[in-house]
């Protein structure tokens, strides 16, 4: 066998296996007799088929399947023994010969696409800019503001204020404003004049209380839409279209929701009991949270601009085009022919910067442990607990999430890039000069809004 592999530029190459027979037929008698084994035909015991019949009749197939196998191992055993730095996988050539198994000796020829090369390690020397949000009162405000609303809870009030939400009886009137005979009437209608579209009809219900009989329109209070009218009165959208005039309300119910008060048992709901025990200390914990979220985000916006100071620094590179095109048509067979034109710059920019993760990653020493992708699925589990105010979920549950992320295989894709991004964020900060700032959150979100 004969392995010949020659750069055709210096992002392309070509490599060409020959094969002899002598180098596959052991292995094609080896499966012919394994093949025998189990092997069964009409006149023939199972295990007792001749060879020779096995040969003609299955020969070409067994011999096709071991020259594959042994042309895999050859080429990737190849390509790890060289260290061919090789972009997707091998393409078989467009000069490649029709095979015949049958031939004294085959030939199989690959196009190779060759990674560009270029230097991305960092040194004290890069300057890179480091961003410090700050946290102002108004924001702990905020914070303090979006955990009472979660934790409160639907109170039943006797005066109506704007937010509340209404029940009664409401009745279709006549023109002299009695209630209509025969007319629309409904038990326990449910309004909320706050979504009213007509603000004359929504000051009707300022102030009123309970056991109140107001007057109004609902078709000026929704502008005439046909489905908030069926829905508020029980009818037909068709039936809703000749509603126009006035109706009589009757409220039964007030109910308005109340923000949680900031006391010990709000304190234990959120952080956990006895974690907090005044205002003061809730407040501070809740900036510690602000602290620790705007953090990560720090550290994106750091990644982001190693990326863009490398990708400057680093300038146009050769790609091999032709081949990475070819690459893209056959890992998207479903796409149409405009999609690698129209995706090919941007998975460039992509490829260059995995390519940019790789050298990072062996500069600063980065290995990514399962037990190193389990902390950030927990770390993402987290954050989005967080999101609905539960600041204190239990670990085994918080781990439990986690696994379960991990099993659907492009979630656990995505955080081992995670996982490398995270790694490369903390251990070039000791490798780069930081330009640290500290900015406010409104300048923060500008630097993602330059492109």
């Amino acid at each position: 066998m004969e392995i010949k592999f020659e750069k055709t530029s210096s992002v392309a190459a070509e490599l060409t296996i020959e094969m002899e027979k002598a180098d596959y037929q052991e292995r094609v008698d080896k499966a012919l007799k394994n093949y025998r084994k189990k092997a069964s035909l009409p006149g023939f015991r199972p295990g007792q088929v001749p060879v020779s019949l096995l040969k003609k009749r299955f020969g070409s197939e067994i011999t096709a399947e071991e020259v594959q196998k042994l042309l895999s191992e050859k080429l990737y055993g190849y390509l790890r023994e060289e260290k061919v730095d090789m972009l997707g996988e091998p393409l078989a050539s467009e000069k490649q010969p029709a095979v015949d198994f049958e031939a004294e000796k085959l030939v199989f020829i690959f196009d190779i696409a060759l990674a560009p090369q270029f230097d991305a390690k960092l040194t004290d020397k890069d300057k890179i800019p480091y961003y410090t949000i700050e946290i102002t009162d108004e924001m702990v405000d905020g914070q303090v503001k979006a955990y009472t609303q979660r934790g409160g809870s639907y109170q039943q009030v006797d005066t109506f204020q704007d937010g509340d939400m209404t029940k009664g009886h409401i009745a279709e009137l006549d023109e002299q404003g009695n209630i209509k005979d025969g007319g629309i009437q409904k038990e326990d209608a449910v309004i909320l004049p706050g979504y009213f579209k007509n603000d004359d009809q929504k000051k009707k219900f300022d102030g009123v209380q309970v056991n109140t009989v107001l007057t109004f329109n609902p078709a000026q209070a929704y502008e005439n839409s046909a489905v908030e009218l069926s829905t508020l009165l029980g009818i037909t959208k068709e039936e809703a279209e000749n509603v126009r005039g006035e109706f009589s309300y009757q409220i039964t119910e007030i109910t308005r929701y109340v923000p949680a008060e900031l006391n010990q048992e709000f304190f234990d709901q959120v952080f956990g009991e006895g974690q907090v025990k005044s205002e003061e200390e809730f407040r501070a914990r809740v900036k510690e949270q602000l602290a620790a979220q705007f953090a990560e985000d720090s550290e994106y916006r750091f990644l982001i601009d190693v990326r863009e100071y490398l990708e400057k620094r680093i300038g146009d590179l050769e790609w091999p085009d032709a081949l990475l095109k070819r690459i893209m048509r056959a890992n998207n067979p479903d796409k149409p022919e405009s999609y690698v034109e129209e995706n090919y710059e941007g998975s460039i920019k992509e490829l260059l910067w995995h390519l940019t993760k790789e050298q990072l990653a062996d500069q600063t020493g980065i290995k990514v442990e399962q037990a190193d992708v389990l902390e950030t699925a927990k770390a993402q589990t987290r954050a989005q607990f967080a999101q609905y105010g539960m600041g204190n979920v239990p670990e085994d549950i918080i781990t439990k999430y986690a696994q379960e992320q991990l099993q659907k295989q492009d979630q656990a894709e995505a955080l081992v890039a995670r996982t490398v991004e995270r790694k490369l964020r903390v251990a070039l900060k000791d490798v780069v000069k930081l330009q640290e700032k500290t900015i406010s959150m409104e300048d923060f979100q500008k630097l993602f809004e330059k492109k």
